[in-house]
Formats: structure tokens, sequence, C-alpha cells
């Protein structure tokens, strides 16, 4: 069959190429054909006009961001291309220097830079805000600026970065912004319409390649779905996977029976229950069906590194010996700067020879260099079987031909939480290589108790929702009001997604308040009267209901009271009535029970042999004595027959229980003898409506004005609520900070103070208190090493907590740390105070480890008294830490001022830090 075009499509080809040339240089680039989505945003982008593109993970969106780059380059106008995290900033801007040249390329992370003023330039999103902030010259005939995985605006933690950019730019930069597959792409894009100007919204959601399902029952390999829709066109589970897995349900839940038996002495049955297939089970299967490259998650760092050495242990081989030779020449290439005294402590021997097997673990807790050789191996095909945690999954290329899920619950930092659909298709989206493989595979591994319907719900849903995490902080604030002013800075928190998001919510509430405002106004038409004002009436026969209950609850409470000591009074051998229920008649009290706090609750014995504790619930007047009885030393209730000889003692005694519970009026509360009770019900009575013949009607109605006004109003506290809500956080913290002197009152409005400048340039969860420990000098005098050791506790966050005060440096470190604990205590009381976010409390694990580490001691010396300090660190969070540690440690440098105590022991302190594990792989 002809491939050549017909005449017409031919033409408009061509149209289409002097339309728009840059696009159609762009295009022959590139070693494929641009699809549908990636031509309509890039013809949008070379239109003018910004674009937000959402497709599947593997989609090819980053296409787009590439055009970005081609036009500046193109237009003589500079690009910067910004990412979350830096390893998809490292990986970007390796993959543009191969394509552009390193001359055209620069990067800039937070410990890296790289010829910054290059014409394209890949950073961090926070070091664009930054830039944005600081006015900074880079900004100059800056003409586009990409934000990938621009999706991560809904991160509580950094979200708020990514719409101070977006709020910020100036408005001739066009916005590339690119997203993963989110249900609101709409909503979000006519956001970036209203505040960025005309913006193309580009959706995708087919995968370029097909995923498919599958659960892994025992040895089988199952399919997830039928391959023929139900009659309504819905997709099926599979019944055979039903099947299977009920069978396998039935057999675990007998073999558990089972086991109850045996412990109770019964013969052991020969069953056992069922046991997921191994890792290596799982790994077989897949490379026989030549479903290998394979990741694994497993939701646990502990547990990826135990997978791994499974592997190892059993003798598991996914490589040849080409491959292996390949890979120790990218270990050698990619770990050369380590230390090598530092190899042992590093498990560097164990992971090489796990990546020549073919197998490896990705995680946080791994040394940097050891994740980015993996994810390269992964990549070229040389490593096979990565097990791994869900942050794989977060915008990393390292995509597989299968996916496997071990469970389908994982821990969210507070409690163990099952897999959302969005989540459960971003991790499986990983699963299909664009251009190596015809299909994806996803392997969820069945356990007892896993509903397949569960899974294929997971599956096929299709709803997750990007949701704003925005709202203002301390830096944020003054930056603001440093830059536009108070007014102009309420004006951009107005214009955010969040503020967005909040007002579009007030739309469906407004609609309700105006629906009840018009039935409120008929209800008033129903209820008038005649004689005289019934709205009036109507109050005043509230007041009167709601003066009654008050006074009911009084009297309640005085009765409860009562009946409460006249239980208190009781004493062993009296013999009371019990007023009613299924205890009702005599019974004698064995012990008082006054020990059981406010509440007695005596032990008795009644006719009928039943003996058990009653409360003040079982008198509903206050109980007293009919008389006594002699009781024995000891009496054992719980011996049948000492109950029924005291039983028979009880009615023995001739005393007679009242046939009617005595009830006697406290004189408190009483309704009649109240006088605003009886002034509201001679109001009543004078009213002219009281005398209306149709007043039962119209009380009727104004019953139901009352209750529908009630929920209006509620409905209007919750608009007020929403409505200007990130403006009143804003107004709450430039209180809080014009209290500290950070920003003072000024003609009118406010102006940023030099404390609230130093303020400004410190940036990080714990920026307020690490601005008012300069403020106050409780770091002045500290030497480098000290000074690390303290800064650390405004960076470092254990991942549990450890119960126990973390020991720390004596001397000028624990008494500086004590004076950062104090200034953040009175921060804490100001904070809640204004009701504003409050700022995590310093945690001293990491001072230890810091200071020996910044004196020079070696890892494997600062990993070891880590752990007898009864901190758990990993290597990898070791160079995390000390990475956070050595920003802050720059931004204090700055903001005190290289040639002051502080800045000067900041600077040495960073200097320290910044060497062996911690250096490799920032040059």
């Amino acid at each position: 069959m002809s491939s050549t075009p017909a005449p017409a499509e031919a033409y408009a080809a061509a149209r289409d190429r002097s339309a728009r040339p840059r696009l159609a240089e762009f295009a022959g680039t590139l070693p494929f054909t641009l699809d549908v989505f990636q031509r309509t945003a890039c013809s949008a982008l070379e239109d003018g006009h910004g674009v937000l593109v959402c497709a599947p993970t593997g989609a090819g969106k980053t296409v787009v961001g590439e055009f970005a780059v081609h036009l500046a380059l193109a237009q003589g106008l500079r690009c910067f291309y910004t990412t979350p995290i830096k390893a998809l900033s490292n990986q970007k801007y390796a993959d543009l220097v191969a394509r552009h040249g390193a001359g055209a390329v620069g990067l800039l992370t937070g410990d890296t830079s790289v010829n910054g003023d290059a014409q394209v330039v890949v950073m961090t999103t926070e070091v664009l805000r930054n830039m944005i902030y600081a006015r900074s010259g880079q900004l100059d005939r800056l003409g586009y600026v990409v934000m990938d995985e621009v999706h991560y605006l809904a991160d509580r933690f950094r979200g708020a970065v990514w719409e101070e950019v977006i709020l910020q730019l100036p408005e001739h930069v066009a916005l590339v912004s690119l997203s993963a597959t989110v249900s609101n792409a709409e909503e979000f894009g006519d956001w970036l319409v209203t505040v960025r100007g005309d913006t193309t919204v580009v959706v995708d959601e087919h995968r370029p390649v097909p995923l498919w399902q599958h659960m892994m029952v025992g040895n089988r390999l199952l399919d997830l779905f039928a391959l023929e829709a139900g009659g309504d066109g819905e997709l099926q589970v599979d019944p055979e996977l039903v099947r299977a897995t009920r069978e396998l349900d039935r057999q675990s839940a007998t073999a558990v029976w089972d086991r109850a038996r045996r412990t109770r002495g019964a013969a052991p049955n020969r069953r056992v229950g069922f046991r997921p297939p191994s890792r290596i089970t799982v790994l077989d299967r897949l490379d026989r069906d030549g479903l290998l490259p394979a990741i694994t998650f497993v939701f646990s760092r502990a547990g990826c590194d135990a997978a791994v050495q499974q592997c190892v242990r059993a003798g598991l081989r996914l490589t040849t010996e080409d491959e292996v030779a390949e890979i120790r020449r990218v270990v050698e290439r990619r770990t050369g700067d380590l230390p090598q005294a530092d190899l042992g402590v590093l498990g560097y021997w164990e992971w090489r020879e796990a990546l020549e097997r073919g197998v490896a673990a990705h995680h946080a807790g791994m040394l940097p260099a050891f994740k980015e050789t993996v994810e390269e191996l992964f990549v070229r095909g040389l490593v096979r079987a990565v097990f791994a945690t869900e942050t794989l999954a977060l915008g990393i290329n390292m995509p597989a031909r299968t996916v496997v899920l071990e469970r389908l619950v994982k821990f969210n930092g507070e409690a163990h939480a099952e897999l959302t659909p969005g989540e459960y298709t971003q991790l499986t989206g990983r699963a299909g290589r664009r251009g190596i493989d015809v299909e994806g595979h996803a392997v969820v591994v069945w356990q007892p108790g896993v509903d397949p319907q569960q899974v294929a719900g997971l599956a096929s849903t299709r709803t997750y929702p990007l949701r704003s995490s925005f709202r203002p902080g301390y830096n944020m604030t003054v930056n603001l009001v440093g830059r536009l002013g108070v007014a102009a800075a309420r004006d951009l928190l107005e214009q955010s997604f969040g503020q967005f998001q909040a007002d579009r919510s007030v739309v469906g509430l407004a609609r309700r308040i105006e629906r009840n405002t018009e039935t409120l106004a008929g209800y008033a038409d129903a209820m008038r009267c005649h004689l005289g004002d019934f709205t009036e009436y109507a109050a005043l026969r509230r007041r009167v209901g709601d003066r009654e209950k008050a006074l009911r609850r009084q009297g309640m409470a005085h009765q409860r009271d009562a009946t409460t000591d006249a239980l208190r009074a009781l004493r062993t051998g009296d013999v009371i009535a019990v007023p009613g229920g299924r205890r009702a008649g005599l019974a004698v009290v064995l012990d008082p029970g006054v020990d059981s706090g406010d509440d007695p609750r005596p032990l008795v014995l009644t006719e009928d042999r039943w003996a058990g504790r009653l409360s003040s619930a079982d008198f509903p007047t206050p109980v007293s004595a009919l008389g006594r009885m002699r009781l024995p030393k000891n009496v054992n209730h719980r011996a049948p027959a000492v109950r029924r000889d005291l039983a028979s003692s009880l009615r023995n005694t001739g005393i007679v229980a009242p046939t009617t519970p005595r009830r006697g009026r406290s004189g408190k509360g009483a309704p009649d003898d109240d006088p605003e009770l009886a002034t509201l019900r001679r109001a009543l009575r004078a009213h002219p409506c009281h005398g209306c013949d149709d007043r039962e009607a119209h009380a009727r109605w104004a019953e139901r004005h009352a209750r529908l006004e009630r929920e209006t109003e509620q409905l209007r506290q919750k608009v007020r609520a929403t409505t200007h809500s990130l403006a009143r956080s804003f107004d709450r913290i430039r209180a809080l900070l014009g209290e500290r002197d950070y920003l003072s009152a000024a003609d009118g409005g406010e102006t940023v103070t030099p404390q609230g400048e130093r303020l400004a340039r410190l940036w990080g969860e714990s920026d307020l208190l690490a601005a008012e420990c300069l403020r106050h000098g409780v770091w002045d005098g500290l030497e480098p090493a000290e000074l690390a050791a303290v800064v650390s506790a405004l960076v470092y966050e254990s991942r549990r907590d450890l119960g126990a005060v973390p020991r720390v440096p004596s001397g000028r470190v624990s008494e500086s740390l004590a004076a950062t604990v104090r200034l953040w205590t009175a921060l804490d009381d100001d904070e809640r105070r204004h009701r504003v976010d409050r700022t995590r409390e310093p945690d001293l694990g990491f001072a230890w480890p810091m200071h020996r580490w910044a004196r020079g001691e070696s890892l494997s010396a600062v990993l070891t008294a880590a752990e007898q300090n009864g901190v758990e660190l990993s290597a990898g969070d070791f160079v995390r830490w000390c990475r956070q540690v050595l920003d802050l440690l720059d931004q204090i440098a700055d903001v005190a001022g290289r040639d002051t105590p502080v800045g000067r022991a900041a600077a040495a302190a960073a200097k320290s830090v910044r060497r062996g594990v911690v250096a490799a792989g920032t040059a």
C-alpha cells in the first residue's frame, strides 16, 4: 500500500510548514513523527500562546518543552527549564547538552552551578523563584519558561513555589506547563488564562504504549480484565482470576482455622496457608515471559535493600559477561570520586555485586551517586530488576517494560493507607518504554484478602484532581510586601490557584444562599399576621422555649448532683430501693464504691440474687437508706450460695420498697419559680398576635423560617471563611511580623525593615526562626563545627519519634541549641495567638553526627556514633541532610555577611562539611 499522501493532505502539510517554519525545522531534527497532541501544543507555542500539556507518563510531553528551547535559541532569547527535583534537572541538563552543546546550556540547582549565564538554563523551581524575588539580571531577555511536572504545585511542602513563579513571571514570558494527567486540567487551564493570558490547554489521555493489567496468583500470571467488555461496555474482571482468588481465599481461611485447632490440641492438618510467590519466583516468571526489565515497588527502604539481598543470596543472575564488564565501567566512571576509605561503610562492594547480577534498589536513603548509577544502568537495559520506593515514580525518566506492586497499602508518614487511583496510575505509568516496547505490563501480586474488583477499581478510575497547596509564609510575605506593597501583594494572593479553586467552590454555596433567600421570603409571607408583627412574636416564643430548656437542664444537673451526693452517703449494709428497670426492688449495699471517682458506683445485691454495680443513671431521684441489715465480714458475691443466702436475708428484713419513686424538687432551676421565664411569658401573652385564630399555623411557618435562616447563616459563614482566605492568612502573618519588627508601618502602608530584608533572603521551612537566631545573636561565638551542629536542628527531621532527647555536644553547642529552642517556644506562642501555620520544633537528632563530620571525622566513625546515639542514618540520608545544612549555612553566610563573625563561621562550616561523600558529584 502506498504511503504517498493525498494531494489535499500534502497541500495542508506544506501550508502548515510555511505558517510555522520553526516547528517544521524542529520536527525535521527528530527521529520520530510528532503525535497530534505534541504538534498541537508546539503550534500554539509558535503562534505566541502559552501552553498547558497534560499527558500520561511516557507520552512524550517533554518534546513541547524542548521545542520551547528550540524557539528561544532561534529567536535569540533565553529559556529556563525548571524541574521539581535535582535529579531530574541533572537528567534534563544532560539531554539538552547532548542536543545543543555544553556552551548553550547551563545548570543551576541548590549545590551546583554550571554555565549559569547560558542561553538555556536548567534549574530547580526554587532557583527561579529566588531570582524573581531578587530581581536578578538573569531574567533579562527571558522569553520562555518550561515548568516540567507542574502538578507538583499540589505538594503540601513545596507546591507554593510553583504558584509564586507563575504569578510573578513577567507578562511577556511564554509559559510552558507540563503535567501528568489530572482530571481538572480545564480548571487549571482556566486559571492560567486568568493570570497569564492566552493559554492553550492540550489534554491527551492516550498512552503511546498500551498498558496491560495482570495479577500474579501463586505462580500463575492472570489478566486482570476479561478480553471482552460487559454488556454496558465497561471493563469486566477476568472470571478465571475471580475463581482462582476465591479458591485460594477459601483454602487460606481453612488453613487458619486448622492452625487454631492445633493450638487447642487437635490433630494437625497437612494443609498450609497460602504464601505469596517469592521475589525470585516473580522475577523468574517475568524473565521467562519476556517481561523484564521490571520495577518492583516495595514502599519500604529496608524492604528494597532486603529484596536485593534475597536475589543475590538466591544466586539470581540476569546479565551476560559482556554486560557485567560494561556495568563495571559505568560504576567506576560514576563513583570514581568517592573516597576509597568510605567504600566499605557505604556498602559499595555489595551494591556493585548486585548491579553485576542485574539487580538494584532505588530509594531516598541511597547515596546520590549510587542512585544515579542505577538510573543510567536501568535505562540502558544493563540492570533488569529494580526494587524501589514510590519516590522513583516522581518524574525520573526511568521507564520499564513491567511494573510490579507487591502491596496496595503504603505508609503515608502517619498511618498505613490504601493506594489511591492517582497513586496507582502514577506507579504503573512507568510500564512501557516508548519506541522499545509494544506494550507495557502492570502486575499486582495477589495475597489473601485482596479483591480483584478493588484492583480493577484502582486501574480503571480516572479521577485525580489537581489541588492547590498554596499558602503564604514568612519569607513570601516580606518579599511580596517589599516587591509589591501590601495592596498589590493581597491582589496577587487573590489570583492564586488556591483562591481560584476556593472561589469556584463558593459559587455553589452562593446559589444555595440565593435559593434559600427566595424561600425565606415565601415563608415570611405565609406567617404574616393582621394583628401584629409575627416575627417578633415567634422570637418571643423561641426565647420562652430556650429558657424552659435551659431551666430543665439546670434542674437535671442539680438532680444529678443530689443523686451523686446521696450515693456517696451510702454505707455497707444499707438497704435501698432500685426504682426501675430489670433490677427494680430492694437491694443491699455490699460496697459503697466511693473510690470510683466523681460518680460513685455501689456494689449491691438485689432480692432476685443479682449482684453488680449501679450508678447515678439508675436513680432518677436521690436515693436514701430504707434500713440496714447485718452482713458477714467478707462477702463473696460471685458465689451463688452466698447470693442466695443474702437475698433470702434481705427479703426477711421486713423492709418494703416504695411503690413509686419519691420525687422531690430541689428548688433550684424550677421553671415556675424563675423570674426571667415569668417575664417572657407575660410578654408573650400580651403580644397582639397571641390572640390570632391562625396563631399556630403562623407559628409553624415561623419555625420553618427560623430553621432555614440558621442553615443560610451557616452557608454565609462558610462563604466568608472561604472568600479572601489567603489574604486573611497574609494579614495575620503581617501582624506577627510587624510585632517582631520585620515590617513597619509607613505612609499608610508597610515597609520591610532591615531585619525583614534579612528574612527575605532566608529560604526554608524554619526561615523566621533562623532570622530570629541571627537577630538575637544566639549563634554568635560558635566555632564552624559548632555552628554546623546547631544549624542542623532547623533542617533535620527524624523519620520517627525516638522519644528520648538525643545526645548533643556539651558546652557552647548545647547552650546555643537550648537558646534556639527557647526562641522557637516564644515564636510558637505568637503563632498560636495569631492563628498562623506553626514553625516545626527544632530537631536535635542530627547535631552530634553533624558536629563530628564538620570536625573532620570519617564517615564510618560518624555513622557508628550516630547509631550508638539512637539515630538511624543511612549513608544516603546522611549526605542528603548534610547538603540541606550546607544550603542553610551558605544562606547564613550571605545574609549575615562574610565579614562578620557569624558569616565567617558559616562559610568555614560549609567548607568543612563539603568534603568526601558529601561533595561527591556536586562539582
